[in-house]
């Protein structure tokens, strides 16, 4: 599509040959005669860029000029200036203008810029496609779950994202810790900056710290270059510190002066290097009894725990595995190119049912899994590994006390259903999955018995 160009000059014979020449090189150029006359064009069609002279009648250019970056700052202005007053310009490159051209206009420098400007363009609007990518890849909506510990995790990061203290985020291991850092920065007034990650326990001890903080040429046997340690990398933006845990003691103790004063020390120089960071940390380990054992110490420990946060287990969150198992399942699917495949509702016990010890990540590898080998069009119980079928076993054996004078099956199946109801907040999919029915088949039993979520009482009998 051709960008638009707007020509402005009070000067009809300029005006003419300079939207004439932009055309005949392939832009959608038209004309104003005046500022006024510019707006109203602006705001009926904005264009991507706008060449105006300085010089006008009534509302001058650089009036114009700043008119325009009000209302529509990502148009591009160049102003046409004569030779003599090129303050003029400079002037109005401080009011926002792209870029300046005096007269007599070579048309050729136009174009040049013209096109430079277009360029300029499109890869802003690149950088704000690939911002909004993040923004939507690493917001706190796409960490999936609805269940109760989740959503109080998550209600506090939102509120530590708007501030500027350290983070800590305890976890077991897969239960998305650096995925919440993530969420994290890119809600945070750091978004724009760099985000940058360093796992304290998968780089040896002797290498660690000039990872960290950098070294010069020379500083040990080896380095024969210089090298940028990842706290100046993340500079202006959030450093995040996964497994602070394996940190060796003595590096613990530069690190609390970079938590305590923003300043580190690269190896080989002895003047402190000032930078501007966020540091989030995360552990699965117990910090509090490693501060027993005196192998963390308890300042810094203090110093990274302004905010902590406790990522809950799968296993305490059972409620969110269907709404996991789908989500990873499409995924899957859509990775390994078998968008026919389907996955039997009736096989979400099995996944609810195990106790997921490596938790978020261990339940999307195993989906990955079976949507690799499964041969069928459709996944079944045998595609499932041993362990979950084993852990499933089939369905479990109710132990109702009968009493003597006798007992209503329809009340027994209706406060069934209520509480399978309850259990997933009445989530009519989530419900008929527990049960092993159809959601179809949930329906029609719920309009049978009458049921609605404000219309269930507590007179159930106890099941």
């Amino acid at each position: 599509m051709q960008k638009r160009i707007l020509v402005v000059d009070d000067d009809e014979s300029l005006r003419w040959i300079t939207q004439t020449q932009l055309q005949q090189s392939g832009y959608d150029a038209v004309a104003a005669a005046s500022g006024a006359e510019a707006l109203e064009k602006v705001r009926e069609r904005p264009p991507s860029l706008i060449v105006t002279d300085l010089m006008m009648p009534g509302m001058s250019g650089l009036e114009l000029l700043r008119r325009v970056r009000a209302e529509n700052p990502e148009i591009l202005v160049i102003v046409v200036t004569a030779f003599g007053t090129v303050e003029n310009a400079v002037e109005a490159m401080k009011a926002g203008a792209y870029d300046y051209i005096t007269k007599p206009v070579n048309m050729e420098e136009l174009r040049l810029i013209v096109d430079r400007g277009l360029v300029h363009l499109g890869l802003e609007a690149e950088v704000r496609a690939l911002r909004a990518n993040l923004d939507r890849k690493y917001g706190f909506e796409n960490i999936l779950g609805q269940s109760k510990p989740l959503l109080a995790v998550l209600d506090m990061a939102s509120r530590a994202a708007q501030a500027t203290s350290t983070v800590l985020i305890h976890g077991e291991t897969g239960t998305g810790k650096e995925l919440l850092a993530k969420a994290i920065h890119f809600n945070s007034r750091r978004k724009g900056r760099p985000f940058v990650t360093i796992n304290c326990g998968a780089i040896p001890k002797d290498l660690l710290e000039s990872e960290l903080f950098g070294h010069v040429r020379g500083a040990f046997t080896g380095a024969l270059a210089s090298k940028t340690g990842k706290v100046e990398l993340a500079d202006g933006g959030t450093l995040f510190l996964d497994e602070i845990g394996e940190l060796p003691p003595e590096l613990q103790v530069k690190l609390l002066r970079l938590v305590q004063q923003g300043e580190i020390e690269k190896l080989g120089v002895a003047a402190a290097l000032h930078v501007d960071v966020r540091v989030i940390a995360a552990t699965h380990r117990n910090l509090q009894a490693m501060i027993e054992d005196g192998t963390f110490r308890q300042d810094l420990y203090y110093r990274l725990a302004v905010i902590p946060l406790e990522l809950p287990p799968l296993r305490e969150r059972t409620d969110d595995i269907p709404e996991l198992v789908e989500r990873f399942f499409l995924n899957a699917k859509a990775k390994q190119g078998r968008d026919g495949l389907k996955l039997n509702p009736s096989l979400l016990p099995y996944f609810g049912a195990y106790t997921w010890p490596g938790n978020v990540r261990e339940l999307e590898n195993v989906i990955e899994r079976v949507v690799v080998l499964s041969p069928g069009d459709e996944i079944t119980l045998g595609d499932l590994p041993d362990f979950l079928r084993r852990e499933r076993g089939g369905p479990e054996e109710l132990h109702i006390d009968l009493p003597p004078q006798g007992l209503s099956l329809e009340a027994v199946e209706r406060s069934l259903i209520v509480r399978a109801l309850e259990k997933f907040n009445w989530n009519q999919t989530h419900a008929a999955q527990y049960l092993d029915i159809s959601r179809k088949t949930l329906i029609y039993r719920m309009e049978k018995f009458g049921l609605r979520k404000e219309q269930a009482g507590s007179e159930n009998p106890p099941v």
